[in-house]
């Protein structure tokens, strides 16, 4: 390495030789962080305009900076401004820019503040419009999703457990099951970004400032709910970037399962539903195939997602206090998390309310399975027999009907007496897959009436937000 003094470094002083290139290239993050250049810009102005009022500044210099600061956000915006790897990082390159653009008052900006509380509060910033922009998305996907469901009300599927036919539910049953799902992520995104929303700014390097800053004045000017409590921990806290994963990881098991019931059911096997063309993709060599890769890759991005939880718990399980070079590595998992996120609801948004279900097969599929078979038991139980001896009854039954190939409903009334003596004429009212959805009347049934209730609710819910 050089001996000569690093000057081109805003904190070279102290130095006596050149950073090594290899060094240089290893440790800046420009690359990746320079995405958070308009948060970096919008802290930088809300400090600058504290400092003004705490005196620190004067106006002159308060209208230079954002004179300045401007110029450098059309540079950024436009694409003409030039990214330094030497200046390492986005905080750097904006402060350099800037300095050459005002002279002597752009190197006054950092006063009262570090890059430890500036990244800090860049990254919240960051995530924090990335939540709402993901709220967004994770709303219309709700919004389509419960829209099908209300125009499937009465569209007969079979349920399953074990991937084998249990009992009949409706088409807009299940895609309400989804929506539930989705609705917990919406609570546990609108509950990350309450706890992410204060303010580090003005801790600084680790204790605070001897400027006689205005914490809460920068938090209101960044839309903070307030600042936070302790130097210490504002500046080495990513328990909020943590959460976010954590939210995500949750979103996309949610979405892979959907993905996963999406494939099942637009394969020749279940055909159940078709997907748009726009949602598929064709094969190389056999003609005849319609693949649906848009949501086998969102089943394949739950691995992804994953992977950056599991990186950032890692990062962080070891840290002492406060700010740690190896924060830096918080930035790429949590960005790519972000992307993918957005990514995959705009697909599912996009997809779920163009899917047209195929009744006909549904409800092909709920009678073959012998799904009304509680539906008889519970039947038996209301003429006084015990469950377990109605289970057996019952048993027995769709034995002979697998054995006759004859779905429980197909049965004459002799063969059912046959098991149970006291069965009536009455018995095949509950043995119709109609019978056996409506007779689950209550909330979180699948009655075709609560079905449409509970879209209706779900539908008002979403109106509300």
């Amino acid at each position: 390495m050089s001996k000569q003094q690093d000057t081109s470094k805003l904190w070279g002083g102290r130095f006596t030789e050149a950073t090594d290139s290899f060094v240089q290239r290893f440790t800046a993050s420009v690359d990746f962080d320079r995405r958070m250049a308009a948060e970096d810009i919008a802290g930088s102005l809300a400090h600058a305009d504290m400092l003004c009022a705490a005196g620190v500044l004067s106006d002159e210099e308060l209208a230079a900076i954002r004179d300045g600061l401007s110029q450098v956000q059309e540079e950024i915006r436009d694409g003409s401004f030039q990214w330094s790897i030497e200046l390492e990082d986005v905080h750097m390159n904006i402060e350099a820019r800037l300095t050459e653009l005002i002279g002597i008052t752009g190197k006054k900006l950092h006063t009262g503040r570090s890059r430890n509380d500036q990244v800090a509060t860049d990254i919240r910033l960051y995530l924090r419009s990335a939540i709402d922009s993901i709220a967004g998305e994770l709303t219309r996907l709700q919004h389509g999703t419960v829209t099908l469901a209300a125009s499937n009300t009465d569209t007969i599927m079979p349920g399953f457990t074990h991937l084998q036919t249990a009992q009949p539910v409706t088409f807009g049953h299940h895609l309400l099951a989804w929506n539930e799902m989705l609705q917990r992520d919406y609570g546990r995104l609108q509950d990350c970004r309450k706890r992410l929303n204060r303010s580090p700014l003005g801790a600084a390097a680790l204790a605070g400032t001897t400027y006689p800053i205005d914490r809460a004045r920068t938090a209101a000017a960044l839309g903070f709910d307030a600042p936070t409590e302790n130097s210490l921990d504002s500046v080495s806290d990513r328990d909020f970037a943590i959460e976010f994963c954590a939210f995500a990881a949750l979103l996309l098991t949610h979405l892979s399962r959907m993905a996963e019931e999406l494939v099942l059911w637009t394969s020749a096997q279940f055909d159940f539903i078709e997907l748009p063309d726009r949602f598929c993709t064709g094969s190389s060599i056999m003609p005849q195939k319609k693949n649906p890769d848009v949501p086998e890759l969102v089943r394949g991005k739950v691995g992804r997602v994953n992977g950056h939880l599991v990186s950032l718990l890692t990062l962080m399980k070891s840290q002492p206090l406060a700010y740690n070079k190896d924060n830096q590595e918080d930035k790429e998992p949590l960005f790519d998390t972000v992307d993918t996120v957005l990514d995959c609801l705009r697909a599912f948004a996009d997809m779920v309310p163009a899917i047209k279900p195929k009744a006909r097969q549904m409800r092909e599929a709920a009678r073959r399975g012998f799904s009304t078979a509680t539906d008889l038991a519970d039947y038996l139980v209301r003429l006084g027999l015990p469950f377990r001896d109605a289970h057996e009854v019952v048993g027995k039954a769709v034995a002979h009907g697998v054995a006759s190939n004859l779905d429980l409903a197909e049965m004459p009334l002799e063969t059912l007496q046959a098991f149970c003596p006291d069965i009536g004429e009455d018995v095949f009212a509950v043995l119709t897959l109609e019978g056996s959805v409506a007779a689950r009347d209550h909330l979180g049934g699948t009655a075709p009436a609560q079905v449409a209730a509970a879209a209706q609710r779900a539908l008002r819910k979403l109106e509300q937000r």
